[in-house]
């Protein structure tokens, strides 16, 4: 956790915050996606997370990949950002918020591909058989993918 949440959470304990974070979609040269399996709430996701004070998404986004991932990329694409009631979400330990998360792609990565202690798995998936058991933050995310390559939602 960053210590900015963590500071914001000592004064407001488990009551919603307004969280801006930056996720990616990572296509390997088949065109499958990327996903890592949560270790808090067993659910697929994208890599990314929290943005820190004064962090630009494209460094939030490249800082979390690596640290989640091992790997490192250099070009990326805004593939959209998300919000809204959608995006609400209770952790495990109940904290509450409210995501804002820019979103971007690229199919131009490099590095040995290993998981931190968030995840307990990663797996590279088609998009037309992309997990049923998805974070749910990430489920409007997960639509407009399949949206986006023709795959019914």
């Amino acid at each position: 956790m960053l210590e900015y949440i963590r500071r914001m959470r000592s004064h407001i304990g488990h009551d919603p915050l307004l969280l801006c974070g930056a996720s990616i979609i990572l296509y390997n040269a088949s065109q499958q996606v990327l996903m890592l399996n949560r270790s808090d709430n067993g659910c697929w996701c994208f890599p990314g997370g929290a943005i820190e004070l004064g962090e630009t998404t494209e460094d939030a986004v490249r800082r979390e990949l690596l640290e989640e991932t091992g790997l490192t990329v250099e070009e990326l694409h805004i593939f959209g950002v998300f919000s809204g009631e959608e995006l609400h979400y209770v952790y495990p330990n109940g904290d509450e918020v409210y995501i804002v998360d820019v979103v971007y792609t690229t199919d131009q990565f490099r590095g040995e591909l290993t998981i931190d202690k968030e995840s307990r798995s990663y797996q590279f998936f088609d998009i037309a058989d992309l997990p049923a058991k998805i974070s749910p933050p990430v489920v409007p995310i997960v639509e407009a993918l399949k949206r986006r390559h023709g795959v019914t939602v």
